[in-house]
């Protein structure tokens, strides 16, 4: 999103100091803060899309782990995509499983799936509006945020200036 989108992406930071990974409880409470305020000033009240990837070397998913069901327990497939269609040799051919639930937006729905996320044991995590305009995707430090317009961006950017990498390019 990054690359392709940058007039309209941010990234927040989401521990004090670019920490990457929570060690305390406070430490998990204020990561769970910052994602839930992105959240809330995107999609406060609002049906959203839970995305959550799996992966395999097979076209069609297979059943999924069971903490991704734990997780996600209303998640349908939505579509599997090659990784990479131009890779002939069978042993590297790989895809991406794309499940999908929906829900009201409210604060703390979907703190068990970003504290796995925030742990690195979940990933590929996307929660979108409906239309696709607005899409929070949450890592291990952080989230990406694509908003409609530059000007929306800007917004929430300055908003929550204090969570901003520090480097140059806001990686």
């Amino acid at each position: 999103m990054k690359h392709a989108y940058r007039n309209r992406w941010v990234r927040f930071h989401s521990l004090p100091g670019s920490k990457r990974y929570p060690d305390t409880a406070d430490e998990y409470t204020t990561l769970l803060d910052r994602y839930n305020t992105i959240l809330d000033e995107l999609f406060t009240g609002q049906e959203v899309y839970v995305i959550t990837c799996d992966w395999s070397d097979s076209p069609e998913p297979g059943a999924r782990p069971d903490e991704h069901t734990r997780l996600q327990p209303d998640a349908r497939h939505w579509t599997s995509v090659r990784n990479n269609p131009d890779e002939t040799d069978p042993d590297f051919v790989s895809y991406t499983h794309l499940f999908v639930s929906r829900i009201v937006w409210r604060r703390g729905a979907v703190d068990d799936l970003l504290r796995s996320v925030a742990d690195d044991v979940s990933g590929g995590v996307m929660i979108a509006d409906s239309p696709l305009e607005r899409i929070h995707h949450p890592y291990d430090g952080g989230s990406d945020v694509l908003l409609p317009t530059t000007a929306e961006r800007d917004v929430l950017r300055h908003r929550y200036a204090r969570w901003l990498s520090s480097h140059p390019e806001g990686f």
